[in-house]
C-alpha cells in the first residue's frame, strides 16, 4: 500500500531550498530567517536590505564563525521599508541570485512571510 501522507513544508519543492544550499547564480526559490535589516538614511538612495540565514545558523553561529555559506543579502531598491520584513521573520524568497561584495545577493525578490517571531 502506498503512503498518502504529504511531505512537511520544509521538504517540499514549493518551500524552496535552505540558504546554505544556494547555487552561485540563477533563478532560485529559498527560505530562511531574517537575521538583520538595514535602513538607509533619508539623504541616500532608497533601499531596504535584509540578511537572511538558515534557522540552524541563526541559533548556532558556528558556520558563520568559520566563514561558510548560509547567508543571503536581500535588497529591495526604491523602498525604505518592506511591510512584514523584520529580524526573526521566516520568509520564502524567489528571484535572481547574483554575487555582490562576497555575499549571495537577491534584488527585489518576491517574498512570502511564513512566520513571525513573537516578542512578548
Amino acid at each position: 500500500m502506498a503512503d498518502s501522507r504529504q511531505d512537511p513544508p520544509d521538504s517540499s519543492p514549493d518551500a524552496g531550498m535552505p540558504v546554505s544550499r544556494l547555487p552561485e547564480r540563477g533563478r532560485v526559490v529559498c527560505h530562511g530567517h531574517i537575521e538583520s535589516v538595514t535602513y538607509m538614511p533619508a539623504d541616500q538612495n532608497a533601499a531596504f536590505t535584509a540578511i537572511v540565514s538558515d534557522p540552524d545558523i541563526r541559533q548556532s553561529g558556528a558556520k558563520r564563525a568559520q566563514g561558510k555559506g548560509g547567508r543571503l543579502r536581500v535588497v529591495w531598491l526604491g523602498r525604505r521599508r518592506v511591510p512584514g520584513i523584520a529580524a526573526g521573520t521566516e520568509v520564502r524568497l524567489e528571484g535572481m541570485l547574483s554575487q555582490s561584495h562576497g555575499l549571495p545577493t537577491m534584488f527585489n525578490p518576491r517574498y512570502e512571510i511564513l512566520s513571525r517571531q513573537e516578542n512578548e
